[in-house]
């Protein structure tokens, strides 16, 4: 393994990023919290059991005229399921487009997010949408999504 020696420290840094300064490996009490804005792997819904238990058990619902948000608690973490039937919206191209936004607006907004399974299904008309006005859609079922699956607590009114 090799081991890289700052400049700023004489301390070597022996972890697996070469790059990193010596510095980077303390704790800073006072350093603000951040989130982590990866979409990785275990936050995408990956199976058909998945994708069934969302849409037999969904108690969360918010929809769009051009796109509609299923939603089911979840204990670990927040979970994206993407389905855009080429029935709706013919072009791959199109497709691709309206997954890669979608995909985009639950990375920035996964940390508000409870821990939810969500499908996100494109209904007819998502295709003639520009990329600003699916963005600003998709936010707003964002938040309400968020509030209608955060546990109220029992003095607030229904």
């Amino acid at each position: 393994m090799n081991t890289y020696v700052s400049s700023e420290s004489s301390t070597p840094n022996t972890s697996s990023d070469p790059f990193a300064t010596a510095q980077s490996s303390h704790n800073c009490e006072n350093a603000p919290v951040r989130h982590s804005h990866r979409f990785a792997k275990n936050q995408r819904l990956l199976t058909k059991p998945a994708y069934t238990q969302v849409f037999n058990d969904a108690p969360i619902r918010a929809s769009h005229p051009c796109f509609l948000l299923l939603c089911r608690s979840n204990d670990n973490q927040t979970r994206l399921g993407l389905v855009i039937a080429k029935k709706h919206v013919k072009r791959a191209n199109q497709r691709n487009r309206i997954k890669r936004l979608v995909r985009e607006s639950f990375r920035l907004q996964q940390h508000k997010l409870p821990a939810i399974d969500v499908i996100v299904l494109a209904r007819k008309g998502a295709d003639t949408l520009t990329n600003s006005e699916i963005l600003v859609i998709i936010n707003g079922l964002w938040k309400r999504i968020s509030k209608r699956a955060r546990p109220q607590s029992p003095d607030s009114p229904n």
